[in-house]
């Protein structure tokens, strides 16, 4: 990390559309900036997010027809990070609490009775309601992946514009267990990104 300033990565985070082509990022410092994203908030801790690194050519070959207008972002960055969210999340629900209770995170009787209560609660969801689900929580752990990967000098672009419904089985993944959510593009802008207008608080916000 090379970046402690809190107030430089959230104000001056910016969505880079072109990326510097030489700019690579290893498997260990996109692991560490991706686990430390999962620091983000989730649904009784369910985890939904899951990650898919596109960092190879013949990667982002699979990638580019499915991107719509973002082609750049795909052929000038690092990588391109798939966020998908799964339906299937409470599976790990056991092996969450039960870890949460060896690291002297919860007690015994607390994981029981959350366990008793969040597992029949999330295998009764309808198809919709888990969608929003995962797909909230996910959002929430692209932001964090956002912010960190700032915080290691790196630029992002979020993107919505992708074949969602084509996307995972281009990459041998379960279409319906896995959802995506959104994808981030990654690496060093090569010229500097444009700002932004932002609404003022007192246009967004009501006090009661």
């Amino acid at each position: 990390m090379i970046n402690n300033d809190f107030e430089d990565i959230v104000m001056n985070r910016k969505s880079v559309k072109l990326f510097d082509e030489q700019v690579k990022i290893s498997t260990s410092e996109m692991d560490e900036m991706i686990q430390k994203a999962t620091k983000a908030p989730s649904s009784v801790n369910m985890q939904p997010w899951r990650f898919l690194v596109v960092e190879s050519e013949e990667g982002k070959d699979k990638l580019r027809p499915l991107i719509r207008f973002n082609t750049r972002q795909n052929d000038s960055s690092s990588a391109m990070v798939v966020i998908f969210g799964d339906m299937q999340s409470h599976e790990y629900g056991e092996e969450i609490y039960n870890n949460a209770v060896k690291q002297g995170l919860m007690p015994e009787d607390v994981k029981d009775e959350l366990l008793g209560k969040v597992l029949p609660f999330y295998r009764s969801l309808e198809k919709t309601e888990m969608n929003d689900i995962i797909k909230i929580d996910s959002s929430l752990a692209a932001m964090q992946f956002m912010l960190v990967a700032r915080a290691y000098g790196y630029d992002t672009n979020p993107i919505g514009g992708f074949e969602s419904d084509q996307i995972a089985a281009a990459f041998d993944i379960d279409s319906e267990r896995y959802e995506p959510v959104m994808i981030i593009a990654i690496g060093k802008a090569k010229n500097p990104a444009h700002g932004s207008y932002r609404l003022p608080a007192e246009t967004i916000t009501k006090h009661v």
